[in-house]
Formats: structure tokens, C-alpha cells, sequence
């Protein structure tokens, strides 16, 4: 059995879970919740980075972060699932790579409100971590993925991350956007089933 230290709230996490849904997988990755915030937690030996997600393998080694995860799940899956061949691989990561972007500029703003005291935020921080998000998101909307790749996997898990810590403020400005994600939740109801609890 697969082990995928996880949390609830993770975007990261939750694109290695639809894909393994997807992928046909599920029943071979078991989920254990990580707290990278608690220095006794395994997963710092299991990770150095202390991050999630972090695949542990059957005969032991762990695999981070959520990129290459995904890559071995779909070549464990045969290849070619989630991660085109040929030259539809190269747009689909190039949409993973700015989806991921999105999640990292939004967490990173998270972070901010949740780690620094009041007195040292840095609102001119936080304003260029919500410019990349928006300027991406405008990028995104222009060429939305067609095909369920990992590309759509992860703008899928960055959306849901901007409804969860943002109230859906997205939304408003990009109508293309929300229309191309409830297309993606009913074609993929690992969407529905990995929402965020937290």
C-alpha cells in the first residue's frame, strides 16, 4: 500500500488524490494526515522539507513533491493517463506548472495573515503574491485545458484552494473560468470528494 501524508486543506495533497482517483488508484494509496506544523511528527524523516504531499512507497522511499508524485502515479498507471505523450505533454505541463504557481502565491498569502505578527506584514508581499494569482488566472482563463490531464487536475485543486482561503473572490471576474470548473467537477466527482473539510 501506498502511503500519501496529506491534510484536508493541502491543494498540493488534493491534486495527488483526484489524480490517483482518475488514475484508477485510490484503493492503492492510503491517506495519513501530517502536521508539518509539529516537529514530532514522522514526516520530517519521511521528508526533509517537512512538506506535503509525501508518497511512501511500498518497499520503502518517498517521493515529494505533488509533480512528481503525480508522474508516478500515472506511470504506475501505465503512462500517458494524466501526462500526455508526445506534444500535448509539454502544454499539459506548462498548465500544471501555472496552476501550481497559483496555489504557491495563494498559500503564500495565507501564510503571511497566519505566521507574521501584525506589526511586520507586508501588504506590498501579500499584493505581489495576488498579482501573480491574478495575472495567471486571466492566462488560464484565455486557454483552459480541454482534456482531464494533470494540467486540469491542478487549476481544478487551485480554484477550489482560492474558494476555500479567498470566499470564491475569483469568481466575479472570471465567468469562463467558473463555467470550465463545473464542467471539471461533474466530469471528475473526485473533485466533489476531496473538498476541503477544513
Amino acid at each position: 500500500m501506498l502511503i500519501l501524508r496529506s491534510s484536508p486543506t493541502s491543494p498540493f495533497a488534493r491534486k495527488v488524490a483526484i489524480a490517483a482517483a482518475v488514475l484508477e488508484l485510490s484503493d492503492r494509496v492510503e491517506v495519513v494526515f501530517a502536521d508539518t506544523n509539529d516537529p514530532e511528527d514522522t514526516l520530517r524523516l519521511q521528508n526533509p522539507l517537512g512538506k506535503i504531499p509525501t508518497l511512501i512507497l511500498e518497499d520503502g522511499p518517498a517521493l515529494y513533491d505533488s509533480r512528481v508524485i503525480v508522474e508516478y502515479l500515472d506511470a504506475l498507471a501505465g503512462g500517458g493517463k494524466i501526462i500526455p505523450n508526445g506534444p500535448a505533454r509539454i502544454g499539459a505541463l506548462s498548465r500544471q506548472a501555472l496552476a501550481d504557481g497559483i496555489m504557491d502565491a495563494a498559500i503564500l498569502q495565507v501564510y503571511e495573515q497566519r505566521y507574521r505578527e501584525p506589526e511586520i506584514r507586508s501588504s506590498k508581499w501579500v499584493g505581489r503574491q495576488a498579482d501573480k494569482v491574478a495575472r495567471a488566472l486571466v492566462v488560464a482563463e484565455r486557454d483552459p485545458p480541454g482534456a482531464t490531464d494533470v494540467g486540469a487536475i491542478a487549476l481544478a485543486c487551485a480554484l477550489g484552494y482560492l474558494d476555500l482561503r479567498f470566499a470564491g473572490a475569483w469568481r466575479g471576474e472570471h465567468h469562463g473560468l467558473v463555467v470550465w470548473l463545473d464542467g471539471f467537477a461533474a466530469a471528475v466527482p473526485a473533485f466533489e470528494a476531496t473538498r476541503h473539510v477544513a
